[in-house]
């Protein structure tokens, strides 16, 4: 088992190092940010030691970590959090687009997102839009930024919709949605290796196929996972809001290519569905 998690782990780390290296991070800065998540896992899993709180000491032998380092990042975790949020502006522009593609009446009979004016008391606006998803930012300030990105225009009161998606440009937004998008994708395999009532995670691989038919496929398959994240949310927000606990949920897609081994030799589809 050991063996196993330990491929695992490399072929985890293998992408991430490498983005590491080219952002100019070392060996000891990789391994200082790892002494931190160590000690807040140790403390938010095995919070309780016989019915007491964990003790420095408790989580030292946990970690391996020396308790005096374990003593000054405990501090440095109360002071500053355990999860970097994303950018306010980023998060709400996200919601709005998530709302204006999914949601009946800001969309066609066809199901695409509409031109909206700007603000209307007769229809359907993007200030409506705004207030639908309880933006706290005003509306203008979430039209300038889905115009910055070029997700949105405005164009003599009327926004239009230029992209299904928000993708923000900025570095510190894109590094936000990788810890989001790939912590959760994470959380979800590790709870199914734990037990329990399974996470959906699936995956279809090809092991070899023609630059061709990649090429002709790439577009319909990004389609048919804006058609998902779509449908998902519509069935959601259709949903009714009894009173009682509230969860938070991510679905999330992917897609990678590249280059096939020049070992490999074409063979049939697999498809590895270790949950369902």
């Amino acid at each position: 088992m050991n063996e196993a998690l330990k491929t695992a782990v490399l072929a985890i780390l293998r992408p991430l190092v490498r983005y590491l290296i080219g952002q100019g991070w070392t060996y000891g800065a990789l391994t200082d940010t790892l002494k931190m998540v160590y000690v807040a896992e140790a403390g938010r899993h095995y919070g309780k030691a016989a019915g007491r709180p964990l003790t420095d000491s408790r989580v030292s032998l946990l970690t391996g970590i020396h308790r005096k380092e374990v003593k000054r990042l405990r501090l440095l975790l109360e002071e500053h959090g355990e999860r970097p949020m994303l950018r306010h502006g980023a998060n709400l522009a996200a919601q709005v687009v998530a709302a204006w593609i999914s949601m009946a009446e800001y969309t066609d009979p066809a199901g695409q997102p509409r031109s909206l004016p700007l603000r209307s008391m007769a229809v359907p606006s993007f200030e409506g839009l705004a207030r639908r998803v309880k933006a706290d930012m005003r509306p203008r300030a979430i039209l300038d930024e889905l115009g910055r990105v070029g997700v949105a225009q405005e164009q003599e009161g009327v926004v239009h919709l230029l992209r299904a998606a928000y993708i923000s440009d900025l570095p510190e937004d894109q590094v936000a949605f990788l810890g989001e998008n790939v912590g959760d994708h994470l959380r979800s395999a590790v709870h199914n290796l734990e037990g329990g009532e399974p996470f959906l995670e699936r995956a279809l691989y090809f092991d070899a196929l023609p630059v061709a038919v990649l090429e002709e496929a790439r577009p319909e398959i990004y389609r048919m996972s804006e058609r998902l994240l779509r449908e998902a949310h519509r069935r959601l927000n259709a949903a009714e809001s009894p009173e009682g606990p509230q969860r938070r949920l991510r679905l999330g897609v992917y897609y990678y290519e590249e280059d096939a081994a020049a070992e490999s030799t074409e063979g049939p589809a697999a498809e590895d569905e270790p949950h369902a």
